[in-house]
């Protein structure tokens, strides 16, 4: 039903911006089809639905085995299409994304006997919907009720139909996909609207010829959060298979997506930020990110800094060793810490609390072991308590005392939640320093 509901956003926002007076059918019969399926290769599989030949097998037919379908096949096929429109309601077999009447269906869930008031629009609305979603790595796909989103997705239809009938290896049935790639090019800083393909080329060779390469839903997210001002974005995250998965509304923090893009540049410089963005949202998949309710900074964690932050069964907390060959790595989770805390004076904090306790290990060579030792038991705290006692064993030898003093008030009056971040954030910064 969503997919009805995204088709008819999409197609009033067109009318506006075009405009045009198409209602559902003409849409659909002189824009719609004609784009997507009266082609030699589609631009998405057609389901269930009598405009899919389940015998075609697309890597013949792109290496040249065997033809693709005529257009008198193709006619045959469109009218046998439209005579499932008797049947009165959407269905798997006339539309995209509503359930099976047949309720031994792997698709039957969304049977009921309760009458919703479905019109033939509904059915041709589906199918714009579901043109309109936005694949990601994971097999699932967005669907986003912004109508700026929703034509800046349209005009990558047209863009995708050229590359498709452009390049003989090139597989279609990838609107999806394609969505996805488009979408974070189309809101980076390198596209340019007078060369819309220029430094974008998101295929990949297969066994079978070329397809398009799935985009991150990061790079997606982060695209839409440098495009829009917008604080949060609602979305809708899916699959359509031969079962329909449904994780469902889900709300996207933009200004929190963004926040860590911000800081990285800030900090560092954007250059170096724009190839760290391969690296944000990589900890977890975006359905377990999902299932914390909402897309945010948490959401943004780079994978491999668990081990940072937290002590293993029976083992000290891992301490960070800096690499010159892994800086982006390095800054990224620095930059993600820094966004969890939701406070930029911590940075300062934090750098200043590295050095004392570097000038601590090296104020005196005759307790460099145990200043050494010392030090490490305060880094490898995990909690309040640890932390606070530990740093009470440098302080009679300290010679910035009030540093210490500072950082200890800091930890003790800082929310519980926070202080993991605070303490692995100063890990990275002492690691930096102690290799300088």
């Amino acid at each position: 039903m969503i997919t009805a509901t995204i088709g008819k956003i999409f197609l009033e926002a067109y009318n506006k911006k075009f405009g045009t007076k198409y209602d559902a059918r003409s849409f659909f019969m002189e824009v719609y089809y004609p784009l997507f399926f009266d082609q030699e290769k589609y631009l998405m599989t057609a389901g269930n639905t009598p405009l899919e030949n389940p015998k075609i097998s697309w890597a013949d037919m792109i290496s040249g085995k065997k033809p693709f379908e005529t257009k008198e096949k193709r006619k045959q096929r469109f009218e046998n299409f439209l005579k499932k429109f008797e049947i009165g309601c959407p269905t798997t077999d006339n539309s995209v994304g509503f359930g099976s009447i047949d309720v031994n269906s792997t698709t039957s869930g969304q049977t009921t006997n309760i009458q919703y008031p479905f019109t033939e629009d509904d059915i041709y609305t589906s199918w714009f919907g579901a043109g309109l979603g936005i694949g990601i790595q994971g097999g699932f796909s967005i669907l986003i009720p912004n109508k700026e989103i929703l034509l800046d997705l349209f005009e990558g239809w047209k863009l995708y139909r050229s590359v498709v009938n452009e390049n003989q290896m090139l597989k279609g049935n990838q609107v999806n996909t394609w969505n996805g790639q488009w979408l974070a090019h189309r809101y980076s800083k390198d596209f340019r609207l007078e060369q819309p393909m220029a430094d974008f080329s998101p295929f990949e060779t297969t066994n079978d010829g070329m397809s398009v390469a799935t985009q991150s839903w990061t790079k997606v997210l982060i695209g839409i959060s440098r495009q829009f001002d917008n604080p949060k974005m609602m979305g809708y995250v899916y699959n359509l298979g031969q079962t329909n998965t449904t994780i469902g509304f889900i709300p996207f923090s933009l200004e929190h997506i963004r926040r860590p893009i911000q800081l990285y540049a800030k900090l560092f410089n954007a250059d170096e930020g724009k190839k760290a963005e391969d690296l944000w949202g990589t900890e977890n998949g975006l359905k377990a990110c999902c299932q914390r309710g909402a897309i945010g900074i948490e959401a943004m964690q780079p994978k491999g800094l668990q081990q940072y932050m937290k002590a293993e069964k029976d083992k000290m907390v891992r301490l960070p060793k800096y690499n010159d060959k892994q800086v982006i790595n390095f800054h990224s989770y620095q930059i993600w810490l820094l966004a969890m805390l939701n406070n930029d004076e911590l940075w300062t904090k934090s750098i200043e609390f590295a050095n004392a306790l570097q000038k601590f290990v090296n104020q005196d060579n005759s307790i460099k072991r145990q200043g050494t030792n010392a030090v490490n038991a305060v880094l490898s705290a995990t909690t309040k308590k640890n932390f606070i006692s530990s740093l009470g064993d440098l302080i009679p030898d300290a010679e910035d005392v009030k540093c210490f003093e500072e950082t200890a008030k800091i930890i003790h009056l800082m929310p519980s939640d926070n202080v993991p971040y605070f303490l692995t954030l100063i890990r990275f910064q002492y690691a930096i320093i102690n290799k300088k």
